[in-house]
């Protein structure tokens, strides 16, 4: 069997879940992965075949998108030009991990794909949104991607088609512990800002991960570290909690390990607004912007008891055998011995 599968490689989640799932997808058959997308800060632990500029978000440096940065960035013309170029019809199983070309493309050679990840759980009116629905960010989540079928991934279960979020196997089995220590990474937000709130709480010891950074080093109670998965993972291993955007792949790995979570959601980025709402209904701190009373939210959020919901972590195996059975007109088999 061959197989395509679409990494979306705006931020780190996508590709991370991708290199997850790559020991599990080799059972199925031979899987080549196509790349769409430029600002990610992790390198790909899977081989890939084709790539693309694609469509990816960029930042301000207040914490929200800046929409003539991604308008610059961006070539629909290009992107039309890639659709046409990808072999779809070469192969028997086309995932697609919210990439606007391969859907592009999918589209106009008349092929089958199923959208697999995150996004796809906004597929159910179920799935949490904020109280303030953002018309444009409903349809971005509907139709950025469209597919034949969608099986989504979530802190829980909103709906049938629904599972849960994808843990890296080396947390599943990690000795999970609690040095004291807050893991930060927010790289859409302004470091003078942080800064200075973090430098108002000397009693708690802070691990910021800046892209920036090329060594590690600690001034008084920060220590800097270069965005590096294996340092990254170890800070959240053994940390007593995390702030970080209101993204997926990252909450959902420190609740699975019952971390405590401070989740700050970008601004005018509307599935981390519908993830904040999800968050806060499970007991997560929630801030909405970083003013002059952070440094006190956080050292409010650091006392303060345990009370949010831990998440289970997705059944790897069972999770694709759901996909590969219900696959829209595709011949399909289980993984070979």
């Amino acid at each position: 069997m061959k197989i395509f599968y679409a990494v979306q490689a705006t931020g780190n989640g996508h590709l991370s879940r991708a290199s997850q799932l790559y020991p599990f997808l080799k059972k199925y058959g031979d899987v080549d992965f196509f790349v769409s997308g430029c600002n990610s800060n992790i390198d790909y632990a899977f081989p890939v075949k084709y790539k693309s500029r694609g469509w990816s978000l960029h930042y301000s440096k207040t914490g929200g998108l800046d929409y003539w940065d991604i308008f610059k960035h961006t070539s629909p013309r290009q992107m039309y030009k890639d659709a046409a170029a990808l072999p779809l019809k070469q192969y028997d199983v086309v995932i697609n991990d919210f990439d606007f070309i391969t859907s592009l493309a999918c589209q106009t050679q008349g092929v089958s794909s199923v959208q697999f990840g995150h996004q796809a759980s906004f597929q159910s009116k179920h799935t949490p949104r904020p109280d303030s629905t953002n018309l444009l960010g409903e349809m971005i989540l509907q139709n950025f991607a469209r597919a034949n079928q969608y099986i989504g991934l979530h802190f829980e279960q909103y709906d049938k088609f629904i599972f849960p979020p994808i843990v890296k196997q080396e947390f599943i089995q990690a000795d999970i512990t609690d040095e004291g220590h807050v893991t930060v990474y927010l790289p859409a937000f302004m470091r003078e800002k942080l800064l200075a709130n973090f430098s108002q709480l000397p009693h708690i010891r802070f691990h910021w991960f800046l892209p920036e950074i090329k060594q590690p080093f600690t001034e008084k109670n920060i220590s800097y570290y270069p965005v590096n998965q294996q340092l990254f993972n170890e800070s959240l291993r053994t940390c007593k909690g995390i702030i970080t955007g209101a993204g997926f792949e990252t909450p959902s790995e420190a609740l699975y390990m019952n971390k405590k979570v401070l989740a700050v959601p970008i601004q005018k980025h509307y599935e981390q607004e519908c993830n904040a709402a999800a968050m806060q209904r499970m007991g997560v701190c929630v801030v909405k912007k970083i003013d002059d009373l952070f440094a006190h939210k956080i050292a409010k959020w650091y006392a303060s008891p345990q009370t949010q919901t831990s998440v289970a972590a997705n059944n790897i195996a069972e999770t694709l055998a759901y996909l590969f059975d219900t696959y829209p007109y595709a011949k399909t088999r289980r993984p070979m011995a």
